[in-house]
C-alpha cells in the first residue's frame, strides 16, 4: 500500500469524523432551540423534545471518542493532525456539555410549570440570552467547519454580551425575591436557567478557543481578549 494511499485513507477518516462532529453540532442546536421554545412557550411537549435528543448527543458522544481513539491507534498522527484530533475530541465532549446544560434548562422549565409561577417571573428577559447563547453555537459551529480564526475572536468577544445579560438578570430576580418572597422558589428555578444559558456561552467560547489553536498552535485559554489579538497579528 503507498504512503499516498495511507495519506488518502486518513483524510477520508478525517473528514469522516469532522462530518460526523458537525451532526452532532446540530442536534444540540436542536436541543437549545427545544429549550428555547420550551422557556417561551412554557410547553412541556418541547421539554420532553429536549430529553430526547439528549440520549442521541450523548450516544454520539460516545461513539465520537471511539472513533477518535481507533483512528490514533492506527495512524499514530503527529504535529498538525494529531492537534485536529485533539480538537476533535475537545469540541466533542463541548458539545455535549452544551446539550447537558439545554436538558438542565428544560427541566427548570418543567419545574417553573409545576410551581404554577410561570407567568409571575421576567422569563422573557431570559430568552434574548437564550438566542444569544443559541446564535454563538452556530458561529462556532461554522467557524470551526472552516478554521476561521477572526470568526473565533468574534465569537470571545460576543460571549461577554451573554455574560452581561446574565449579571442583568441576577439583579432583576434578585428584586423580584426581594419585593415577593413568595416567588423565591420559582425564581432560583429561573437563576438556575439562566447559568445554563450562560454556560452554552462559554462552551462556544471555548470551541472558538479551540479554532485559534489548531490554526495558530497556540492554546489562549484563559487570556486576556486584548492578549488573543495580538496572536492573530
Amino acid at each position: 500500500m503507498t504512503d499516498k494511499h495511507l495519506s488518502s485513507q486518513f483524510d477520508s477518516e478525517l473528514n469522516q469524523v469532522s462530518a460526523r462532529v458537525m451532526e452532532l453540532g446540530g442536534h444540540v442546536e436542536s436541543q437549545i432551540r427545544q429549550a428555547i421554545a420550551a422557556l417561551s412557550h412554557f410547553s412541556l411537549e418541547a421539554v420532553a423534545q429536549v430529553e430526547a435528543i439528549e440520549q442521541r448527543v450523548n450516544q454520539m458522544e460516545v461513539e465520537i471518542d471511539h472513533e477518535l481513539t481507533t483512528i490514533i491507534a492506527r495512524r499514530q498522527p503527529t504535529a498538525r493532525d494529531l492537534r485536529l484530533l485533539m480538537a476533535f475530541s475537545k469540541a466533542t465532549a463541548n458539545l455535549e456539555r452544551m446539550g447537558d446544560e439545554a436538558t438542565r434548562m428544560a427541566r427548570m422549565v418543567r419545574s417553573i410549570i409545576e410551581s404554577g409561577a410561570a407567568r409571575s417571573l421576567p422569563s422573557s428577559d431570559l430568552r434574548v440570552a437564550a438566542d444569544l447563547a443559541s446564535g454563538l453555537l452556530r458561529k462556532a459551529l461554522d467557524a470551526f467547519a472552516r478554521l476561521d480564526i477572526r470568526a473565533a475572536v468574534a465569537i470571545l468577544k460576543e460571549d461577554n454580551l451573554i455574560d452581561r445579560e446574565f449579571d442583568g438578570f441576577v439583579r432583576k430576580l434578585i428584586t423580584y425575591m426581594m419585593e415577593d418572597p413568595r416567588t423565591i422558589s420559582a425564581s432560583l428555578d429561573l437563576l438556575f436557567l439562566a447559568k445554563a444559558i450562560e454556560r452554552i456561552g462559554d462552551h462556544s467560547k471555548n470551541v472558538a478557543e479551540l479554532i485559534i489553536y489548531l490554526v495558530k498552535g497556540k492554546d489562549v485559554r484563559h487570556q486576556a481578549l486584548d492578549e488573543i489579538e495580538s496572536v492573530l497579528q
